[in-house]
């Protein structure tokens, strides 16, 4: 499990496929794609192979005043039924890529599943949460402002085929950057489910606190971090406010590392990750009030390449035989 979540961006992959998608509203199932265009991108960030497509979604087109689609120009276009061959040859064996990747890969399985396709799309990326990574100093983290730090040229904002191509280009530096600073890239793995009727629904994509802290940990909880010593696989680790790293970067290495993510702080908890010395409020404080110990963001992504191994979780086994009664009350 702990290899699904990210990975290091010196590490090479499979090659990305850039998508971008306009839309009749923002819920998928409900509202349709009237525009999309996905460019399959090699490791190293150069455009391999493109499609690209306006769409006929049978309904209104929604916010023209966004992305300039009229009724008219989409009347006589080809439906996304028609232009899923083109579309599923550049996605096949790549991580989809897309700024905010959630809203265009949710569309994306919604128009799959309406014409009785699957999308073969393993893993995502989301290039928002990579450039907050990156610490890059812009004013925010919008697509034309990034184009703009990398010298993108962007001609037509909420154009399909533009919007990508300007990701594309900012992917590439991006990519450099990462690696240069050592960082993970934030790549999630989706799943799809095939039905004993032959249909393919496709899961939706979940922040990945809410997954990490689901997720059972293999191994035991050792205890708190005792100073000096080396973290141990087992050991339960929150995340508090005050830290320079994403939440998510820090939680990848967790999973990875064998250690387990804790929403909340309680007596359970090893140790959380502060780096304020004497913080006044949120999990911070509560750590301090119970006496669990504070660790800087840099000295716990120093620690945790050199995490001790820990004591495996003994499986349950149902040691009933096979006959007895169960007591029910």
């Amino acid at each position: 499990m702990s290899q699904c979540w990210g990975r290091p961006a010196a590490d090479a992959g499979a090659g990305w496929a850039v998508v971008d998608v306009e839309t009749t509203g923002f819920r998928p199932g409900q509202a349709r794609v009237v525009s999309v265009a996905a460019l399959a991108v090699g490791d190293d960030g150069s455009v391999e192979h493109s499609m690209s497509s306006l769409l006929n979604p049978g309904v209104d087109p929604g916010p023209t005043h966004v992305h300039g689609l009229t009724s008219d120009m989409l009347a006589g276009q080809p439906t996304f039924a028609d232009i899923v061959p083109q579309l599923m040859e550049v996605l096949h064996g790549r991580t989809m890529v897309a700024h905010n990747v959630a809203f265009d890969y949710a569309f994306l399985a919604a128009e799959a599943e309406l014409v009785g396709a699957q999308l073969p799309t393993d893993t995502v990326m989301c290039t928002v949460e990579l450039a907050r990574r990156l610490n890059l100093g812009t004013e925010n983290l919008r697509l034309e402002t990034l184009a703009r730090h990398w010298g993108a040229t962007q001609l037509r904002p909420h154009d399909a085929l533009d919007d990508a191509l300007v990701l594309a280009q900012i992917l590439k530096p991006a990519l450099v950057q990462a690696r240069e600073r050592r960082s993970w890239l934030p790549i999630r793995p989706v799943s799809r489910r095939i039905w004993p009727n032959g249909r393919v629904t496709h899961d939706e994509l979940r922040p990945l606190k809410v997954l990490a802290a689901r997720l059972p940990c293999a191994f035991q909880n050792p205890g708190p971090y005792v100073a000096g010593r080396p973290l141990v696989q087992g050991m339960r680790v929150a995340l508090s406010a005050e830290m320079t790293r994403t939440h998510e970067e820090v939680i990848e290495r967790i999973l990875d590392a064998g250690l387990a993510y804790a929403e909340n702080v309680d007596q359970q908890t090893s140790l959380v990750v502060c780096n304020a010395t004497e913080p006044e409020q949120g999990k911070g404080f509560q750590a301090a009030d119970l006496g669990i110990p504070l660790v800087g963001d840099a000295e716990f992504m120093a620690m945790i390449d050199r995490v001790a191994g820990g004591t495996d979780v003994e499986p349950f086994v149902d040691a009933t035989a096979d006959g007895d009664q169960f007591a029910l009350f």
